[in-house]
């Protein structure tokens, strides 16, 4: 008999994965916060808010029941948005199998600690859960891998092999997953990039061109690979699926939630319209704030960061960026970056 996976969180990127591992004739519980959600996706067997169009399988078990939900999942991946993960793992943890694997597959920081999603876990859970808890991140738009598209995927844990099983529990033919032991680089990555995926949504309403677009990922990705080291990730990190894959995936598709704000924000509308005018989250509008006060924790330089926070929150024109960026001083390429 298959091991059971429980999906916590009914969003896009939750009902996804859910749908993914039903597909794959695995024993897949999907929670839903109310038990009138549960019931409209089980007669239904369409999540239309966030999937519309995309069916259901038979195979996926839909619960309000934390308890039935979780009861003997060998895997529960925790889809809660990052500023609600605490919440979410205190109301549920009594239900958490103690022999369970937890992965975050939120990417973002918690904007009252500057915390990590696996130490939020963790610091609500038994301190003999913790070698348990780990990430999954990578270049994973919701959309295209429940059309059936294939994708990569990073599962990071601390200890190896619970990581392996992780992995083995999560593999598809159309998912590929791959193992990273540096968790503080998978997860610094995922979030990060979300905010230099902002700016990309900027730079392409701007029409400002390839070659200003290449520039301005290549500088984003070492503006967050500065902060994400300083914070004890592995460089190495940022060079592969969850930095560079993931960054290039959020940064330059249209189903990207931070990029749209990015895209809106050159349009000339004001964060508060964009966000009401959105149905999910996105997370690179709360994460900015906590990496501007990392960063400043850890003495790191973010140019991109505090010019697109002051676009985002202190009313700045988002056209006037590319000057300021061209025209800031001159410095060695890999400065920051060769120590």
């Amino acid at each position: 008999m298959a091991e059971k996976i429980a999906v916590i969180g009914s969003g896009s990127w939750g009902t996804t994965l859910a749908i993914l591992q039903a597909r794959a004739e695995r024993e897949v519980w999907l929670w839903t916060r109310s038990a009138e959600e549960a019931e409209t996706l089980n007669s239904r067997r369409e999540n239309s808010r966030f999937l519309p169009g995309v069916a259901l399988p038979d195979a996926l078990h839909i619960s309000a029941d934390a308890a039935e939900v979780l009861r003997d999942a060998a895997l529960v991946l925790l889809v809660a948005p990052s500023q609600h993960m605490r919440a979410n793992v205190q109301a549920l943890r009594d239900h958490f199998p103690q022999s369970a694997l937890l992965l975050s597959c939120a990417k973002g920081l918690e904007l009252a600690t500057m915390k990590r999603m696996t130490t939020v876990i963790r610091e609500e859970l038994p301190p003999e859960m913790a070698a348990r808890v780990g990430a999954l991140s990578g270049p994973n738009i919701a959309r295209e891998i429940v059309s059936g598209l294939p994708a990569s995927t990073v599962v990071a844990m601390d200890d190896h092999a619970l990581a392996e099983q992780a992995q083995h529990l999560l593999n598809t033919p159309e998912f590929r997953v791959y193992t990273q032991h540096d968790l503080v680089g998978v997860e610094m990555c995922g979030a990060l990039k979300n905010i230099i995926a902002i700016g990309a949504g900027a730079a392409d309403q701007l029409a400002v061109g390839d070659n200003a677009k290449a520039t301005y990922l290549t500088r984003g990705l070492a503006e967050i690979t500065r902060l994400g080291t300083a914070a004890g990730a592995s460089p190495l990190t940022f060079a592969g699926l969850a930095g560079l894959g993931d960054l290039l995936c959020t940064c330059n598709s249209v189903h990207s939630r931070n990029h749209h704000v990015g895209v809106e924000l050159a349009k000339g509308r004001s964060l508060d319209e964009i966000r009401d005018s959105m149905t999910q989250i996105a997370e690179g509008v709360y994460t900015i704030k906590a990496a501007r006060e990392l960063a400043a924790q850890h003495h790191v330089e973010l140019p991109i960061t505090d010019l697109l926070y002051a676009v985002l929150y202190e009313g700045r024109s988002a056209q006037g960026m590319v000057r300021e960026l061209m025209t800031r001083n001159l410095k060695h390429e890999l400065a920051g970056l060769d120590s």
